[in-house]
Formats: C-alpha cells, structure tokens, sequence
C-alpha cells in the first residue's frame, strides 16, 4: 500500500473518551486525523483504534510512524519546531 498523504508536519495530540475511533490513512479526509470516508475508491482504508479510558494519544499527521496511526517521532522537534521526513524542506538557518 502507498503512503498516505502528509496532513501536518507533527503530530495530532488528542484526548479521547471510550469508544471506537478510525484514524484516516489516505490524508484526504477534512476531518484530520479521522477518517471522513473520503478514501473511498482508493486503495486506503481507515485504522480503528479502540480507547478504553480517557486518555490523551499522539497520531501521526506525516503519516511515517512505524507505528500507525500513533506517532513513533518519525517527524523530530529541530530547531524548535516539528520537522517531517516525508514532506520538509530543509529549515531555514
């Protein structure tokens, strides 16, 4: 399967209640980092994460983590700002 597109150059730190979630794989959905079904016709199809308790979780926004849809640090904090393998330039110096 291809790589998803890059929505945001860090991660999505969001807080969950108990429930069912579909993290959006493709990168098209308007409602990042969710699916919104928007994949539809593609070759993606979301990842359900299951939340038990209330918690805050990171999911990957560059869409590199070995670790899908939770951000692994595949995107670095340099320079003081989040940088993403997959989709920055170089930082300005």
């Amino acid at each position: 399967m291809s790589k998803g597109i890059c929505t945001q150059k860090e991660p999505y730190a969001v807080e969950l209640k108990p429930g069912d979630y579909y993290y959006c794989n493709c990168g098209k959905s308007a409602t990042q980092p969710f699916c919104d079904g928007a994949h539809k016709g593609s070759e993606f199809a979301p990842t359900k994460v299951t939340i038990t308790e209330t918690e805050t979780k990171y999911l990957c926004g560059c869409r590199t983590s070995g670790n899908l849809p939770f951000c692994d640090g595949s995107s670095t904090m340099r320079w003081g700002w989040w940088t993403c393998a997959c989709c920055s330039p170089p930082p300005p110096r």
